[in-house]
């Protein structure tokens, strides 16, 4: 079960003498960003506050992460495995998560290979939110959603012209022009490529039922 909240009763906090692992992870890519330890106080105050805190082995107390830098993770959902011993939290941070500036504990390459367009579609949103001078996104966004269109079909058409003409290099590099241009074009229109994701899981289900 995939919730914003979760009952501690149904936890079991025997095996580890009241603690339980706590593995956070990104809620749009995907990356693993650190490991913890809850108790069941831990876990309330990460679902009253919906910022995640944990129970610190070294200083025996509380600890939310980001009470000092400011870095905090910010609750998307929680949900516990199989054997009711282990929590998946999916949160979204606010700064880098490690201490030592790093997006993960382990490391910036912790990312999964598709984990960026995550990051790129957050990155454009935030573009058409912010309208910062000097950006091309923002200039697209100003043009106007005929100007965005009249790329994404400009960009379609020079990715097919390399797929059938063109090295894997130039297909590539047009490739990821057209879907640069579409995430913006979708964002125009309030969207973004989690829904265009959502659509295709949708429809493998349906195929893969049928």
């Amino acid at each position: 079960m995939n919730t914003i909240t979760l009952d501690p009763a149904r936890l079991d906090w025997s095996k580890g003498d009241g603690l339980l692992p706590a593995v956070i992870q990104h809620w749009l890519t995907g990356e693993v960003l650190m490991l913890g330890y809850m108790n069941a106080e831990a876990l309330a105050a990460t679902q009253h506050s919906g910022h995640v805190t944990f129970f610190s082995r070294s200083k025996q107390r509380l600890w939310t992460k980001g009470e000092t830098s400011g870095h905090v993770l910010e609750l998307k959902s929680v949900r516990m495995d199989c054997d009711a011993d282990t929590l998946l939290v999916l949160a979204e941070p606010h700064g880098p998560t490690c201490h030592n500036g790093t997006s993960s504990c382990f490391g910036d390459k912790a990312v999964p290979p598709l984990g960026f367009l995550a990051e790129l579609d957050a990155l454009v949103a935030q573009r058409h939110a912010e309208r910062p001078a000097g950006s091309y996104t923002t200039r697209l966004f100003e043009g106007g959603i005929r100007r965005m269109a009249q790329k994404v079909g400009e960009e379609g058409v020079e990715t097919a012209l390399a797929a059938v003409a063109q090295d894997d290099e130039a297909l590539l590099g047009e490739a990821a022009d057209l879907i640069y241009h579409l995430a913006v074009t979708l964002r125009a229109r309030g969207l973004g490529l989690s829904d265009v994701s959502a659509v295709l899981a949708q429809r493998h289900a349906v195929r893969v039922a049928s």
